[in-house]
């Protein structure tokens, strides 16, 4: 009997709250998906607790949850994970902090996104940053206690030497249109510092907020901002840190599955990346690939298709209604939906149909990015399993609603992982 492969298809941010523009339906329940659906007839659903209590609702926490890892074992925060898919080596005394460049108008955060910065423009403005801001650990040293790498878009990464985690710090895409000034970095005044080999929560805190405040002096005179503040357009003017930790210590998947031999990750986010990077998964980059509603679908689903010939186990992650969400648009985070169901489900399914090897499919979001919240929000998330002659439920097709009555009932953070792979 040939071994089961695997293969999870992650909409970001997809499931959403009922709309009452929608006559009371979420986004799942209005959108045209005949594919999602008839998986979900031919299948089994339920919903998962992707949030352990006490952790943000980020995709960061949802995705490595999903994964199968104990996020009370292994949770370090975007910045490391950012930081392996970046091809940056962590040492042993680095602080990694996720870096957004972001939009601010009349002291607000107008976006996360820094009116949707291209990687080509960031870098110029990255490289500015380090050029004005980089500063070694002291005079001495080549080494620098302060650096920026670029990343994806508005993701970018913030190193520091010596810098310490135990710090507060808020979201940018939780915080559509209020007021920065509020929201600047706070150290955590619960604990008792011990280690004398950082800086304290405090110095890194003030640290951060100097770099946040000249940040904004800097990008104000840029060539960039400047030519997009002639043309009334929004500018990328503030770097925003949060989400920042030390190298994390987990195990690959092959060493917690002996189902999974290899396999592979495809996605546009460098954090997506980093989390499969720590998880053994090859990471398959795909020409146009954007985190956005213009993806590369199809070229997404060719890459799956593929990675799963070659390996055990694919995780397929879109960006994409994640991003409509946090803007609040609702037409277009309804046609990234149907845009996952057609272009890249869709093949995927008709392809593995073909196959003599059996595959098991998971569809599933990571959390809700509701629409009209522009917020993560860490409700449980419906979810499918499918492959060919298993026994379906009576679900009839995919949605929050229709998945409460899925048989799978309502599973818990790792025990996704552990019941996919022994379908």
């Amino acid at each position: 009997m040939k071994t089961m492969k695997h293969i999870i298809i992650l909409g970001d941010g997809m499931a959403d709250l009922p709309i009452e523009r929608l006559g009371g339906r979420t986004l799942l329940q209005t959108a045209n998906k005949p594919m999602m659906d008839q998986l979900a007839r031919e299948g089994r659903c339920g919903r998962l607790v992707t949030v352990p209590e006490g952790f943000p609702p980020g995709s960061e926490v949802a995705n490595t949850a999903i994964l199968g890892y104990d996020l009370n074992k292994v949770y370090e925060g975007r910045g490391p994970l950012e930081a392996a898919s970046i091809g940056y080596e962590m040492n042993a005394d680095d602080f990694a902090i996720r870096c957004n460049i972001i939009t601010l108008e009349d002291g607000r955060i107008i976006t996360h996104n820094g009116g949707n910065l291209q990687t080509d423009d960031a870098r110029v403005l990255i490289d500015y940053l380090n050029e004005h801001l980089a500063k070694p650990v002291n005079e001495r040293e080549g080494c620098k206690r302060v650096q920026f790498i670029c990343g994806i878009q508005y993701r970018h990464l913030l190193v520091i030497k010596g810098g310490n985690k135990h710090i507060v710090c808020n979201p940018p895409h939780d915080h559509p249109n209020e007021p920065w000034e509020p929201l600047l970095v706070v150290p955590e005044t619960h604990l008792q510092e011990t280690d004398s080999s950082r800086l304290s929560p405090a110095a890194t805190a003030s640290l951060l907020n100097e770099l946040i405040v000249k940040s904004q002096e800097l990008l104000a005179k840029h060539p960039y901002n400047m030519a997009k503040a002639a043309k009334g357009e929004r500018q990328a003017n503030s770097i925003w840190p949060w989400s920042g930790g030390y190298r994390p210590s987990m195990q690959t998947l092959m060493e917690q599955y002996p189902q999974v031999k290899s396999g592979a990750v495809i996605s546009a986010v460098d954090l997506i990346q980093g989390i499969g990077k720590y998880a053994g998964l090859n990471i398959v980059k795909v020409e146009g690939a954007t985190g956005l509603a213009d993806t590369n679908y199809e070229g997404k689903a060719q890459a799956a298709i593929n990675a799963l010939r070659e390996t055990d186990f694919v995780f397929v992650h879109v960006e994409a209604s994640d991003e409509a969400g946090h803007d609040g648009d609702l037409e277009l985070k309804l046609k990234t939906i149907e845009y996952l169901d057609q272009r890249l489900i869709k093949p995927i399914y008709e392809e593995v149909c073909t196959w003599d090897e059996p595959v098991s499919i998971a569809v599933l979001p990571d959390h809700l990015t509701p629409v009209e919240l522009r917020i993560h929000v860490g409700k449980p998330v419906p979810f499918l399993i499918w492959h060919r002659g298993m026994e379906a439920d009576s679900v009839q097709q995919y949605d929050e609603v229709s998945c409460t009555t899925g048989s799978y009932g309502l599973l818990k953070l790792q025990e996704f992982m552990q019941t996919f792979m022994n379908k």
